[in-house]
Parts: C-alpha cells; sequence; structure tokens
C-alpha cells in the first residue's frame, strides 16, 4: 500500500507525476527526464511569444487552482507593450481542505513548476516572478528555495538566460497560514507586506496587480503542465483529455478511502476509475457522498458522483465545480450535519472580516449548525440556514462567503432528511459506527 500523499505514475499519461520517488527531484533528474528542453526551445529558437500563448490556448489548459479559466486567455491579456515593469505571480498558497496536490509537485518536482514559470514569463514579457508558497509547509519551500538556486547557477533563470539576452528573476516567498491569502488580491496584499485581505474588483490583477503593475496570477499546478504542452504540442496535450478540458489533472483523493493521496488521470476519467485507483471504499462500505473540488465545492450524492466524468464540465452538470482537484469521500457512516458543522467553523474561523456578510454570516451559519448537531435545533433552523447562506452568497469582496454558502446549500438540498432528524429528535440519524 502507497502512503498517503505519496507521488507516483499512474499510467503513460501521467505528465507530472510520472516516475517520481521523493529521490530524484533535483535538476540533474529532472534534466534526465526532459526537463527545461521546452525553455531551451523557445528561448533559443526565439519563438515569438504569441506562438507560446496561443500552443497553450490549443491545449484548453484551465486553471488548475479552483476557478478553471482557460490559462492561454488569461495570458493574453497581459499587456505586451506595457513599458513598465511586469510581473508573473504563482500561487502555492495552497490551504483549501482536502487539497495536497501542490505542495507534492513543489516537493517531488520543483524543476517543472520553475521551467513552467520561466516559459510564462517570457510569453508575457515578464522580468520578475514571485512563488508564494503556503506558511506551514516549510520544509517544501526550502526545497524550493535549493531548486532556483540549481536554475539560477544553470542559466535556467537570472540574467541573460541560455545566452539570449533575456533575463528573468524567481524568488519564493512563504506566507504564514491564512486561507484568505489564496485569494489572489489578498495573496498580492500579502507579497507587498501589507495585511491579507482581497482587493475590489475592478481593476483586475491584469492591468493593476503586484505594485499596482500588470500581473499574472496561476496555480502551481497549471504551470507544471505547460513544459509538456510546449515540447508535445498544444494539439496532444488536448488530446489526453477532452474539448474544453484539455490534459491530465491531479485528484487529491482523502477520506473514507483505502488509499488517500495523490492521483494524476486523464480529465473526462469517470470517477468511478479514480475511487477504483484509490482503492475503493474503505472496509467496502457504501459511499453516500463526495465533495469533488474541495471544501468549498458543493457536495454530490454518492450515486450522482458514480455517474460523473471527472471535468469541469461533467462536474458543473452533475451541480458541483471541480474546483481544486480536491476528491473527499464519505461513506455511509458519515452524519452530514457534523460533517457541514466541521466545515462551516473552518470558513468562520478563516474570514477575514472585511465584509459584512462573510463576517457575520459565517458566524452565524456555525451557529445555527452546532446547535442543529447538539440537539438544541429549532424548527425554523433550516429554512433559516438556507436564507443566511443566499444572503452571503455573491454579496462580497471575494470568494469565501460563496465557500461558505454553498456546502450549506448543497447539505441541505441533498441530505435534508438528516438535518430535519437532528431537529425533530436531537440525535443523529446515523447509526454509531460499530
Amino acid at each position: 500500500m502507497n502512503a498517503p500523499g505519496t507521488m507516483l505514475d499512474y499510467g503513460p499519461d501521467a505528465i507530472i507525476l510520472a516516475g517520481l520517488d521523493g529521490s530524484n527531484w533535483r535538476l540533474a533528474d529532472y534534466v534526465a527526464r526532459g526537463g527545461y528542453e521546452a525553455l531551451k526551445k523557445i528561448v533559443g529558437g526565439r519563438v515569438p511569444p504569441a506562438t507560446v500563448i496561443g500552443e497553450v490556448k490549443k491545449s484548453a489548459l484551465r486553471g488548475r487552482g479552483g476557478a478553471g479559466f482557460p490559462t492561454g486567455l488569461k495570458w493574453s491579456f497581459m499587456p505586451q507593450q506595457f513599458p513598465g515593469d511586469k510581473y508573473l505571480v504563482c500561487n502555492s498558497d495552497e490551504g483549501e481542505p482536502g487539497t495536497f496536490k501542490d505542495r507534492d509537485i513543489m516537493r517531488y518536482n520543483p524543476h517543472v513548476l520553475i521551467e513552467g514559470m520561466a516559459i510564462a514569463a517570457y510569453a508575457m514579457g515578464c522580468a520578475r516572478g514571485y512563488n508564494y508558497v503556503h506558511g506551514e509547509i516549510w520544509d517544501t519551500y526550502e526545497r524550493m528555495e535549493e531548486a532556483v538556486a540549481e536554475a539560477v547557477a544553470a542559466g535556467f533563470l537570472g540574467r541573460d538566460i541560455l545566452g539570449s539576452g533575456w533575463s528573468f528573476e524567481l524568488h519564493n516567498h512563504h506566507g504564514y497560514g491564512a486561507y484568505i491569502c489564496g485569494e489572489e488580491t489578498a495573496l498580492l496584499e500579502s507579497l507587498e507586506g501589507k495585511k491579507g485581505q482581497p482587493r475590489f474588483k475592478p481593476p483586475f490583477p491584469a492591468s493593476f496587480g503586484l505594485y499596482g503593475k500588470p500581473t499574472t496570477i496561476n496555480n502551481t499546478e497549471t504551470f507544471a503542465a505547460v513544459p509538456w504542452i510546449l515540447r508535445h504540442g498544444g494539439e496532444a496535450f488536448l488530446a489526453l483529455g477532452k474539448p474544453n478540458n484539455g490534459g491530465t489533472k491531479i485528484f487529491s483523493v482523502s477520506g473514507d478511502v483505502a488509499r488517500p493521496g495523490n492521483y494524476e488521470i486523464r480529465m473526462g476519467t469517470p470517477f468511478a476509475t479514480l475511487l477504483e485507483l484509490a482503492g475503493g471504499m474503505r472496509g467496502g462500505r457504501r459511499l453516500k457522498a463526495c465533495i469533488p473540488g474541495g471544501s468549498s465545492m458543493p457536495v454530490l450524492p454518492g450515486e450522482v458522483m458514480l455517474a460523473t466524468d471527472m471535468d469541469y464540465d461533467s462536474i458543473a452538470k452533475a451541480g458541483s465545480m471541480l474546483g481544486s482537484g480536491a476528491v473527499i469521500v464519505m461513506d455511509d457512516t458519515r452524519c452530514m450535519v457534523k460533517s457541514l458543522l466541521r466545515l462551516s467553523y473552518f470558513y468562520y474561523e478563516e474570514s477575514c472580516g472585511q465584509c459584512t456578510p462573510c463576517r457575520e454570516g459565517t458566524g452565524w451559519l456555525w451557529r445555527i449548525v452546532d446547535r442543529i448537531e447538539h440537539g438544541r435545533g429549532r424548527p425554523e433552523d433550516l429554512d433559516l440556514l438556507n436564507s443566511v447562506a443566499e444572503n452571503i452568497q455573491g454579496r462580497t469582496i471575494c470568494a469565501l462567503g460563496d465557500a461558505a454558502a454553498m456546502p450549506v446549500r448543497a447539505f441541505l438540498k441533498h441530505f435534508r432528511d438528516e438535518f430535519q432528524h437532528h431537529v425533530d429528535h436531537g440525535r443523529c440519524l446515523v447509526p454509531a459506527y460499530v
């Protein structure tokens, strides 16, 4: 059995995790796997930036951090003729509960992230980039520092890269574990040394980002897919997935499965196949529910998930979102009220407090669910939960309000009978696990 989080190659389609065992992360290992060949081809061949962006557009690579926005389109928003500084930022502030893929990319394959960022910087004309690393994974931050030093010494970063006359400096920056800094504009505030709170938009980072300059922000896994795309072509990456959902995707599978861990599969792979890769349900129990994209995404009943494919469009059709790709699996011993209580408390604690609906509403949601779970529920509480969640969603500066509200509404929609039983009888509907 593999330890949770172990990086393994689950087949010939793995493009980020293939052949990694924790000992072969250094520059020499990466070069032996074909690393930096894409950067050499682009920089050495003076490939026009527009051609690079065009290949990324063809690939249908969508942002792997949660929003799923087309990466090539995002890159095209960067003003090419801007006369001053432009910045590139990697969002490695992985704080979404259930998500643990980005830290393992940096731990096991850091140079693929560095090469991906260098290619993106070349395509958008950025001379400086920052990798914002979650503050609670210090060992991973130190590994990234070692990898950057190796790349600089080898001429893949720094001044006059590969003798081309083009320069790109990359700096790692560690946060302090605040969930809110995973929101891109709060991340920028933190990078500037300010309190990590989201900015009003517009203006968007593409025109007014880090230090008020044009900035492009992508997720760790998004950048990590770029070198393969530029080596093999956008069409080849697209062919690994399905239309509008190109390539492979790393899914962090946790919860009631036999082998929790990171699994890289083609986009569009059936959920049942992913569950089988993770060893199936622990103890052979029944799949009751699944959150397909991290704790902020709507929960789905087990029977719905088993009929769903793992890509943005299929998950959306089923009634949830792919998000970061954190698949939280729950078997028939799980109380849905208790599960929601845990999630609601997290968002209450992590709200930055800037917006009134989020600051007041997240605490309100948690207190209602808490009294339902502990046998003090009132007949009007279920409708009140829905009402509070509805008045938070879509009414805050950033998406944390939505992240707190959507799980509440989905749990009530699909498992209302359990909540009602708690209110009516003051105890759980789910029998005690023996």
